[in-house]
């Protein structure tokens, strides 16, 4: 690794250390978080899609415990991010990244065996098309899990973003909301709460 590319990684390792040590205070395991979704989400078979990686958390968890994923995000920014997280992680290989509009998947219809969306809802402007597009690509009897803080997760969030002179923005359209689109879409949706999140797995 070279000097510049190591000292990048060494940064982004920090600011995870750094955030993960201010959400320790409130009680919130991140790792532990993302383990209950993947928990609530097994069995787990075929091709894995995540929607949202973000920083990589969720990409890094499956990785570690064996699974390959494609997983994608809008912004160049957070998948370089997620890159070096997982590099530091030695996980590279089982995890692609993509860019992606989750408004307009590149992928076919019924891709996906297994799809992820953990903490993207309450980030998306028009949640209900892209949650539209994950079920396209999701392959006919393919399980859906949908993921996102519920209320003491987001005053969690409000709070932190507070603590390091930002703003939490959050989409009016909430998980509760998303898992009655599902069910009215004629889906199955069965339903695990921690202290901080709503898991949803939809089949």
């Amino acid at each position: 690794m070279k000097l510049k590319d190591r000292e990048e990684t060494d940064q982004v390792l920090s600011n995870i250390a750094r955030r993960k040590e201010l959400q320790a205070k409130f009680g919130y395991d991140l790792d532990r978080e993302r383990l209950a979704v993947v928990q609530a989400a097994k069995p787990l078979a075929g091709r894995i899609l995540e929607a949202g990686t973000g920083r990589g958390h969720l990409a890094v968890n499956l990785a570690r415990s064996g699974y390959r994923l494609v997983s994608f995000d809008q912004s160049a920014d957070q998948l370089e991010f997620a890159r070096q997280n997982l590099e530091a992680n030695h996980l590279t290989n089982l995890v692609e990244l993509r860019q992606e509009n989750g408004e307009k998947l590149s992928f076919p219809d019924g891709s996906f065996d297994v799809i992820f969306a953990v903490n993207l809802i309450h980030h998306l402007k028009n949640p209900y098309q892209v949650i539209g597009e994950l079920r396209r690509v999701l392959a006919p009897a393919g399980k859906l899990i949908v993921s996102d803080f519920n209320q003491v997760g987001l005053a969690m969030m409000a709070e932190i973003h507070r603590l390091e002179g930002d703003e939490h923005e959050v989409s009016p359209v909430g998980i509760e909301e998303v898992g009655n689109c599902l069910k009215a879409k004629g889906l199955m949706v069965k339903k695990t709460e921690t202290n901080f999140q709503i898991i949803l797995v939809a089949s």
